[in-house]
């Protein structure tokens, strides 16, 4: 590519059909002289099949494209996976290139050389001391302070006060709550 043609290359948001990002990406990424950002966030969550490990779109229905918009508008608005380029009455704006490379740049730190350049892996974060709740199984709905965490077998030791005692708890990590954070469902 000439210094002229690199000039013309410029990121662009591209709105993709609902939960079809990652096939829109994939589509993109075959056709020549795109780059394609398109980041996923990875975690387990409970679910009644068991712990099973959801993946998700950082941004849900959309992704980031990097081309030159005089040659391959048509061939990016028409890919399988789109439903056309973010545009603001007739004006389509770029996304500055700093931004994206910042944000490619952070993406890439948080997954932590796992392979997946694009795939950042969320796991829960919860300590000692934390105030929780139980959401299942018997102790349901009762609260307690985290006394100790094993993260390898995904198990917590809460103390829970029953029976007029306060008692160690053994109990699943996926099965409590943490009240003024997000829910350890991942």
């Amino acid at each position: 590519m000439t210094l002229c043609e690199t000039d013309k290359l410029r990121w662009y948001c591209v709105r993709t059909q609902t939960k079809r990002e990652h096939i829109a990406a994939k589509h993109l990424r075959e056709l020549e002289g795109l780059e394609v950002f398109c980041p996923r966030v990875r975690y387990r969550k409970a679910t009644r099949r068991g712990k099973i490990w959801w993946l998700e779109p950082l941004f849900p229905g959309y992704l980031l494209a990097k081309f030159d918009r005089t040659e391959m508008e048509r061939a990016v608005t028409f890919c399988q996976g789109v439903r056309g380029l973010v545009r603001f009455g007739t004006e389509i704006p770029d996304v500055p290139d700093a931004m994206v490379r910042n944000l490619i740049r952070q993406v890439r730190e948080q997954a932590g050389g796992e392979g997946e350049e694009e795939m950042i892996t969320i796991a829960p974060f919860i300590s000692v001391g934390d105030e929780v709740e139980v959401a299942s199984g018997p102790f349901q709905g009762m609260k307690g302070i985290i006394r100790s965490v094993a993260p390898a077998t995904e198990r917590v030791k809460v103390l829970l006060e029953f029976l007029g005692q306060i008692q160690p708890v053994d109990l699943d990590l996926f099965s409590i709550l943490t009240p003024g954070k997000p829910i350890p469902n991942f």
